[in-house]
Parts: C-alpha cells; structure tokens; sequence
C-alpha cells in the first residue's frame, strides 16, 4: 500500500478493506490503486471534524490564518510530488499540474485575509449587533478536471470560517488529493480536516448525513441537482458550482490576433476540461473567416501528448466517458452538411485519450456542439450580422457561468458584457478567478458563489445579539 495515498481520518493515514482502480487517460492503463471508504470510515470521519469542531471554531481568525498557512508550505514541499501524480490520473502537462499546485497552495493563503464583520444595525432603540458563526461539518465534494484547484476554495474559505471539512474527490482523480490529506497532518489538527475516496456512493452519504451541516460542490448540472435533493431532506446549506456554456463575442473593431490568441487558450486549456471554458464563439460576418483561419492556425501548431512529454501544449481528456462523448458529438457535427470542421477532428493515432482540436466554422445554435457543454478540445464559431441578435443568441441557454466580449473599444465591449447574463463576464481575455471576486453561476449554472466575501459568508450562520441600550 501506498502511503501517499490513503485516507486522512482525524489526523490520521488509514486504508480500506476494499480498493478500485485509478487509470493514466494518456495510456488507458492502470497505474495505482485507491482505497474505497466505507460508511463506517465515513461516521468516523464526521465524528472526528465534530469533535474538531469545538475546539477550532473558537479559535481567532488570526490563529485559523497561520495554520492554513502552514498547510500551504506543506503542500509547496510536496509539489513536485503531487503535481507528477496529478499528471498521471487528470492527463494535463506537467507544467499546468505544478501550477495547480503552487494556486492551490496560494489560494489557502489568499482566501484567508479578511475577516468577516460584526456591525452594529442602527434605527431601533436597542443594540443590535450582527455576526457570522460558522455552521459545523463542510461536506466538499470535487471534480475530476482541476480536482486541487476546486478543492483548495472550499477549504480555504470552510476553515477559516471556522468549520471543519470532510472532503470527497472525484474517483477518477482521487491520488493528489488524498496527498492533500497527507499534507494537512502535519499543519492543521486532528479532525478538522478529513479526506475520503471513493464512488458514487461515499457522495450521496455524505450529503444524506445528518451530521453534515453543509454541501460545497463542483461538477456536473445533473449531479447537481442530485446533490440539492438528497439534502433536502436535513435542509443542509449547499452550494453548487456547476456546468457552463460560455459564449465569447467578438466585436467588429476587435483586434483579431489577439482575440484569436486569448479565445483558443480559453477554450483548449485542459483540452477544454473546465466549465468557464470559452464554448461557443459568436463572430461577425466581415470579421468571421480571418478569424476561423485565426483559430485554425493556431489549432494546427498545438502539440497534444502525454503531459511529461517535451513541450505538450494539451493532454488528453481524462476519461473513456468524456471521450466518447466529445467523439460522438464531433460525428454528429460531421454529418451536419451544414458545419465545417477547419482542422481536427479526429482522435490521435496512439493508446490515451487524445483527440485532436478541432474548429467548427458555419456552425448554428441548433446544433447539439453548441447546445451542449462539451468539456473537450472542440470549439463552435458561429456567425451574426447583428449585435443584439448575438447577445440574444448567447443568452438563449440554460446555463449562466461565464462569457467573454472582445472589442478594441473597452467601454464599448463593458456595455455589451452588461447584458450577458452570467455569473463572470470578461473583457478582452476569458478564463481566471479571483480569491476577492465571487464566483458562480445564473440559472441552472448553479446556486451560490465562492470566493470574496460573499463566499466567505456563505460558510457562515449571521447572529443577531440583541438587548437593551
């Protein structure tokens, strides 16, 4: 067994009777095994950030602040360990894996400044004060495309609130995770943070628990909605951070090179493994064809491989599911006499999970690529001759994460960016969070934000005191 992979209960490494496969996507072939928790580790672990619970909810701000600052360097001295972990279970370049991790590391730090604030309510003849407190056992449950990353905001904003955590990863991507774990026992106390593996199964007892007090998720719309029915039942705070379809438009004054440059990395980066990923691009009809060719080119100098190989640009898509996913709909979009694929298309011609970018110009918002998510190395470029059409066209969607607008004129584009309804709307660039800016989603994008303040409070009880002056 190894060590670096094991479950952190109350401050402690321990393995499971049972264990289940962790694939390489680059080479479809098993390189490790993960121990699967039971729900008698699970009552553990829940019993253990209970009794953490008392002790680290009383502790000052300043105190929580210096230990997860401590769990930052232990993560720093294990990067390179863990980042050459997560290229073997997620696929993405080294490079971005040690990336990963250093963000993470840093987003603990980041997200645990400012502290919340007690104010005093006035226009009544009492003292009335409000607060926040915290709310008990987090229950965090994570994806598998950037699984530390989406970790990391949890567990920075949780605990600093003064929660404790119970965190679950995807089982596609479970190893850097649970390294996470291992890098906590010696930073932070026992019980106030615990990491579990496992299926499908840990996650809906983790959200059906009565002992959890609230939900932090990331993933899917279904699984979503899954998540907020089997809390219903304990009313658990939940927050759920869920699927985009972004638009990018792309104004007539745009400068096409650099628009071109910025909407391919927001597209491509982790193969197109994120939800504010660009996913369908609206262009206008004088500027359409230099820009397709743009985004072409571009596509045809991408080196796409296994993520420790010299100067990969893009790995593979993690799993065989997504894979034949974004297959199907590249067949699908093939047989459209309507559409045309510019380049790629194809998966690669070696063992993985590799498939080609690829660009589909003339496409049109009936079709399933540009109805759908697809989370995978395939863009949609759609044409318009009129600007609000557009708009109405990139709002015509049930989801609402992110979007993106490109014009040489930046007031111009602000005005535009306005009427897109989504959650985080850039200007002339499209990907990137900020620990000091809420994150999330309008409609079936999710429920909740992270990051900022109003993420912090999210993590919170507010307290009225109130007596006699």
């Amino acid at each position: 067994m190894d060590e670096r992979f094991l479950h952190t209960i109350d401050g402690r490494g321990e393995g499971s009777e049972r264990f289940f496969a962790v694939n390489n996507p680059a080479t479809e072939e098993i390189f490790a095994h993960c121990p699967d928790a039971s729900p008698e580790q699970l009552d553990r672990a829940i019993a253990a950030a209970r009794r953490a619970f008392a002790g680290w909810s009383r502790l000052t701000f300043a105190d929580r602040r210096e230990a997860l600052h401590r769990f930052a360097d232990s993560i720093r001295a294990r990067t390179d360990e863990i980042a050459h972990v997560l290229v073997r279970e997620q696929g993405k370049p080294l490079a971005e894996a040690l990336d990963e991790v250093t963000r993470s590391a840093g987003l603990l730090e980041a997200m645990c400044k400012d502290e919340p604030p007690v104010t005093t309510l006035s226009g009544t003849p009492r003292h009335v004060m409000l607060g926040y407190k915290p709310m008990g056992v987090v229950g965090a449950i994570t994806p598998w495309n950037v699984p530390l990353l989406l970790a990391a905001r949890k567990i920075a904003h949780a605990l600093f609130a003064g929660n404790t955590v119970v965190l679950k990863p995807s089982p596609l991507t479970p190893l850097s995770t649970l390294m996470l774990g291992l890098a906590s026992r010696e930073a932070l106390p026992a019980g106030v943070f615990n990491v579990l593996a496992g299926g499908n199964d840990l996650g809906r007892w983790i959200t059906e628990h009565e002992d959890i007090d609230r939900i932090a998720f990331t993933g899917s719309v279904a699984t979503g909605k899954a998540i907020l029915a089997s809390a219903a039942p304990t009313l658990k705070r939940v927050t759920l951070e869920l699927g985009g379809n972004d638009p990018a438009i792309v104004l007539d004054d745009a400068d096409l090179d650099e628009a071109a440059a910025g909407i391919f990395r927001g597209a491509f980066l982790n193969a197109g493994q994120i939800c504010m990923a660009v996913k369908r691009v609206y262009a206008p009809s004088a500027i359409y064809e230099p820009l397709v060719q743009r985004l072409t080119d571009i596509a045809n100098r991408q080196k796409v491989g296994d993520g420790f190989e010299e100067g990969v640009d893009m790995g593979p898509l993690q799993n065989r599911t997504q894979f034949d996913k974004v297959m199907g709909l590249i067949e699908e979009t093939r047989s459209d006499p309507r559409a045309r694929i510019t380049t790629g298309g194809h998966r690669l011609n070696r063992s993985g999970y590799f498939i080609a970018p690829t660009i589909v110009a003339e496409a049109e918002d009936d079709m399933r690529v540009v109805r759908e998510e697809q989370f995978g190395p395939i863009l949609p470029v759609l044409r318009y001759d009129d600007l609000d059409d557009a708009v109405r066209r990139a709002n015509q969607t049930k989801y609402g994460l992110c979007g993106s607008v490109w014009s040489s004129n930046v007031e111009r584009a602000e005005t535009v960016a306005d009427r897109i309804e989504a959650g985080t709307v850039w200007v002339n660039f499209h990907l990137g969070s900020l620990p000091f800016a809420p994150f999330g989603g309008f409609k079936q994008s999710g429920i909740g934000r992270e990051f900022g303040d109003i993420g912090l409070l999210s993590y919170m009880e507010p307290q009225v005191i109130n007596r006699p002056l």
